[in-house]
């Protein structure tokens, strides 16, 4: 299965939620999965992106809809980069 690097950066409304409540972050990755795709790992970090996530999707559609729906809650922006496998690339070199 296709998988994404998620980044994501909190809004104002999306920190002052977290702060709040912040076993809401575990709600939002059962979201994730009601939209088609799994978070395989997660980390905060400091720095431009708040969060760094390893999601896996069907495919490039399905994390469309997923950053467009959590987006439009206005708490969180996101920046989702296509992950390839070093040896997928490789083989594709090679041929």
């Amino acid at each position: 299965m296709p998988t994404y690097l998620m980044l994501s950066s909190l809004t104002e409304k999306g920190t002052q939620t977290l702060n709040s409540n912040p076993a809401r972050l575990r709600e939002v990755n059962r979201d994730v999965e009601e939209l088609g795709a799994k978070v395989l790992h997660q980390w905060a970090t400091l720095g431009e992106y708040d969060f760094v996530n390893v999601v896996e999707a069907p495919d490039e559609l399905t994390m469309a809809n997923l950053s467009v729906k959590l987006g439009a809650r206005g708490s969180v922006k996101f920046q989702t980069l296509t992950l390839i496998p070093v040896d997928e690339l490789l083989a594709t070199l090679e041929s």
